[in-house]
This record gives C-alpha cells, structure tokens and sequence, in this order.
C-alpha cells in the first residue's frame, strides 16, 4: 500500500487532486506508474497528442479516466496547464477514488 508521502492525489471536498507528469507527443495513451517530481510523486501519463491548444491537457484527461474507470467529465484540469507536472481534479467520493488509486498503482508495481 502507498503511504501518504508517497501518493500523488489528496482528497479534496470534491474528491481528489491528482498531481500528474505528463509525456506529450508520445507512442501511446498510457499511465505507466509513479515518479518522483521537484514537486512530489506523480503520475506518470503519456499522451500522443502534442501540447498545442489544450490537445495534450484533453489528452491527459482522458487517459487518466479511462484508466481509473470514471466517467471523462468527473476528470479536470485543476492546475499546470503549460506545465508538464499538473493537477487534475477527480470528482467522486475521496475515499472509493483513493482505494481505486491505490489498485491501479498496485498493478504496476
């Protein structure tokens, strides 16, 4: 299980905030596990799209959506929108979303 000083999201009053690196330009759409930012854990995110326009953000969005099994319009951009780490905001219940998390990551270990 990941400890709190080694999770990349915080439960806020609509959920969770997600701090993401974001890949653009990629092979593929894929959450490949967790690294170490200046800023904290994130997820790691690789997205095809290239970073013009809010294509690469959409992208994010998308991906990790479908990855963690939400609906694509609980998933936002919350900060970093020209940055490569972000924060995404997940809407839903803190606590469900953090065990999901916890699953997911754990299939990449």
């Amino acid at each position: 299980m990941t400890s709190s000083a080694t999770r990349p999201w915080m439960p806020s009053r609509e959920g969770v905030v997600l701090r993401v690196r974001v890949t653009p330009k990629s092979s593929k759409d894929a959450v490949e596990g967790l690294e170490t930012t200046p800023q904290g854990p994130a997820l790691k995110v690789r997205v095809r799209a290239v970073p013009d326009k809010g294509a690469a953000n959409a992208a994010v969005t998308e991906t990790v959506a479908r990855w963690l099994g939400v609906p694509k319009g609980t998933v936002t951009l919350a900060g970093g929108s020209t940055a490569r780490v972000k924060s995404l905001a997940i809407a839903g219940d803190a606590a469900a979303l953090s065990i999901e998390l916890e699953r997911r990551l754990a299939d990449h270990d």
